[in-house]
């Protein structure tokens, strides 16, 4: 395992370029294999993550191309094999699964081993499964193989009402219905701006998808799909991710190709903690002024603010590890509810061992109680956001920190310590 040695209290502080979207990349690249025609996807982020889901992309048959320095990923799929993919490539990235929609509608089906992904709690699939069964696919489900199939009469559109609004049902279904006969309704959809992205690429191809942007999707399927060009979206998590080790260390940041209307979403939050920045809309760029000192924002009569998660346009899950660090340097105490996941907050421990004040009620939720100085530590990284969370804490410890597992950081960030040691951080990598 790689380790992150870091030395903190160093102000960082510059301009940082927000690269795409992984959470929009790993479906587009699925999304791709719905026609023979090739695709081409810009502002390809070089993670981790892109690279297991195109090495994915190839075990079906697709050839793809991908020029990591110009961020963009050619992929044709124009024959298709739908042998069971190697369980070793499955458990390394969630997303495998999403290969299920493109597969069933194109190929008439495949069989999966169960996908990986971050330990962070337990992660349905049923509400994939289900959306398939209705558009009338056979599906069959077990510990160590999942099978979805069509029937003699193929896909066929259905109104849907999801028992979860997830974002990956939300984008398989989406897939296998933009091929599926007739109309697909589905209700109590994902409406993240990953999948806005998904729905626009789809569009481009041919596909008829209304609704994008809200809660009910409709869908009219066609015979096929064409190749395009996509561009994918900017990666608001790495960019706030970046927001904050600057707020944390009295450091200003400038982000460039932002979506100025996923920022302005996510400043109501942050300006809670004193976190304040402006927005050219023209420019795509965001600045955020230094500030030594950040006060929390109590709710009417002085009442313990709380900070909860949920699908957006509330607060995204995937922020709630980097706002609890961020709680820690914030004066007043704060109440974090974590709704989604059961484990994300669990890192916690190693907060609290570097000497944050954080008292955790249940698996769901922590009180943080701030400003507190930080010590450094020695630490393991259990997945992306902790991971993230925990570099934060070390850049304003006192002292140095070393971070074990440092690959799990590599799966949603790109060369995050050459990018905040350019920044003024005292951050390398020790493999």
């Amino acid at each position: 395992m790689g380790t992150f040695l870091i030395k903190g209290r160093k102000a960082v502080s510059g301009t940082h370029r927000v690269p795409g979207n992984k959470n929009a990349a790993l479906p587009m690249v699925a999304a791709a294999l719905l026609t023979s025609e090739p695709v081409v996807l810009t502002n390809m982020p070089d993670i981790a993550d892109v690279h297991n889901m195109i090495a994915c992309a190839k075990a079906f048959g697709a050839k793809v191309a991908y020029d990591s320095a110009a961020r963009v990923a050619t992929i044709t799929a124009a024959k298709l094999r739908t042998a069971r993919l190697d369980p070793v490539l499955a458990r390394k990235i969630r997303t495998s699964i999403l290969f299920a929609g493109p597969l069933l509608a194109r190929g008439g089906g495949v069989s999966l081993p169960p996908p990986g992904g971050d330990g962070i709690g337990h992660r349905r699939l049923d509400t994939h499964l289900d959306g398939f069964a209705a558009l009338g696919a056979k599906v069959k489900a077990g510990r160590r193989i999942l099978s979805v199939k069509t029937t003699a009469r193929g896909l066929a559109g259905a109104k849907l009402l999801l028992d979860e609004a997830s974002v990956t049902a939300t984008e398989n279904i989406l897939m296998a219905a933009a091929l599926a006969k007739g109309v697909t309704e589905i209700y109590n959809a994902a409406c993240e701006p990953h999948v806005q992205d998904l729905c626009a690429m789809l569009n481009a191809m041919g596909a008829r998808i209304d609704g994008i942007g809200t809660n009910r999707l409709v869908v009219e399927g066609v015979e096929t799909l064409h190749g395009t060009t996509a561009r994918v979206g900017c990666d608001a998590i790495e960019g706030a991710s970046y927001l904050t080790a600057a707020a944390i260390t009295g450091g200003e940041m400038t982000l460039t190709e932002i979506d100025p209307e996923v920022f302005a979403i996510l400043s109501r939050t942050f300006a809670r903690f004193g976190v304040k920045w402006t927005i050219d809309a023209e420019k795509r760029t965001l600045h955020m002024p230094a500030r030594k000192r950040r006060r929390m924002q109590y709710d009417l009569g002085d009442a313990i603010p709380s900070v909860a998660d949920g699908p957006w346009p509330m607060f995204p899950s995937d922020l709630i590890s980097i706002l609890i660090v961020l709680a820690t340097q914030t004066r007043g105490t704060c109440l974090f509810f974590e709704k989604m996941f059961e484990s994300r907050l669990y890192f916690v421990d190693h907060l609290i061992g570097m000497g944050a004040k954080i008292v955790q009620c249940d698996p769901h939720r922590v009180v943080v109680t701030g400003p507190t100085q930080l010590d450094g530590s020695t630490v393991t990284s259990p997945d992306i956001r902790a991971g993230i969370a925990l570099i934060l804490a070390a850049l304003c410890a006192k002292g140095e920190t070393a971070i074990l597992n440092a690959e799990s950081v590599d799966r949603g960030y790109e060369a995050v310590e050459k990018e905040l040691a350019s920044l003024g951080a005292d951050i390398r990598r020790q493999c």
